[in-house]
C-alpha cells in the first residue's frame, strides 16, 4: 500500500483524525523558532502544526503524501485566515530546493532503512542555527494502545537520532511516558522520543 492510500484512508473522514491542536511537544518549543526564517512541517497531514505556526506569523510550507489531508489542511487555513503552502508527496521522493529556519515533525511513519536518507535531507535543508523538533513514537509504543504504527520497524531509538545529524547540535533527545490526547488517532499514555537539534 502507497503511503498516501495508506493516509487516505485515515483522513477522509469528516473530523480531524489527530485534532486541530498543535503537537504539545513541538508548541512547547516554540521559543526556539525564527519568525523571519521559512518554517517546514514534515509529513504535516491535516495541518494542526501548521496553522498554529501561521497563526503565530510563520512563513510555513506543508509537505505529506496525502492529498486528502492537505486538502483539509488548505480548508482549515482559508477558515483561520492563513495561508500554508502545501506539497503533496512521499517524503521518500522529497528533493529539497531552499533553506529553512524551522523544521518539524510529528511521528513520522518512516520504515528504518529509510530514515538515514530523510535525515540528511533534514540537515542539509536546515540554515545555519536552526531547530530540527520532533516527536516520535518509540519501540516501546508497541506495550501502549494509544496509537501508532504496530511495526517496530517504523517506531524510533533514541540511537537513530543521536547516530545521525553529526552537523547538529544535540539540544535535547530523550525517550519519555506521556498522556496524548490528539483527535480519535492518539489518546492516552504512550512511550515518545522528543528531539531538539540545532544546525552548527
Amino acid at each position: 500500500m502507497s503511503q498516501q492510500h495508506f493516509w487516505n484512508n485515515k483522513f477522509e473522514i469528516e473530523e480531524f483524525f489527530y485534532g486541530k491542536k498543535p503537537n504539545a511537544f513541538i508548541e512547547s518549543c516554540k521559543n526556539y523558532f525564527d519568525r523571519s526564517k521559512k518554517f517546514l512541517c514534515l509529513g504535516e497531514g491535516e495541518g494542526r502544526n501548521a496553522i498554529f505556526f501561521a497563526k503565530k506569523g510563520f512563513d510555513v510550507t506543508a509537505l505529506d503524501a496525502s492529498n486528502i489531508g492537505l486538502k483539509k489542511l488548505e480548508e482549515f487555513a482559508k477558515f483561520e485566515g492563513v495561508h500554508v503552502l502545501t506539497k503533496c508527496m512521499d517524503l521518500n521522493e522529497w528533493q529539497p530546493s531552499k533553506k529553512y529556519g524551522s523544521i518539524v515533525a510529528s511521528y513520522l511513519h518512516m520504515h528504518k532503512d529509510e530514515r538515514a536518507e530523510l535525515f540528511e535531507k533534514i540537515e542539509d535543508t536546515l540554515e545555519k542555527d536552526g531547530y530540527f523538533v520532533g516527536e516520535f513514537f518509540s519501540t516501546k509504543q508497541l506495550n501502549y494502545n494509544s496509537g501508532g504504527p504496530k511495526a517496530v520497524d517504523f517506531l524510533y531509538a533514541v540511537e537513530d537520532f543521536t547516530n545521525f545529524f553529526e552537523n547538529c547540535r544535540k539540544v535535547s533527545v530523550e525517550e519519555v511516558i506521556t498522556h496524548l490526547d490528539e483527535g480519535l488517532g492518539h489518546q492516552g499514555e504512550a512511550s515518545v522520543i522528543r528531539v531538539v537539534l540545532q544546525k552548527k
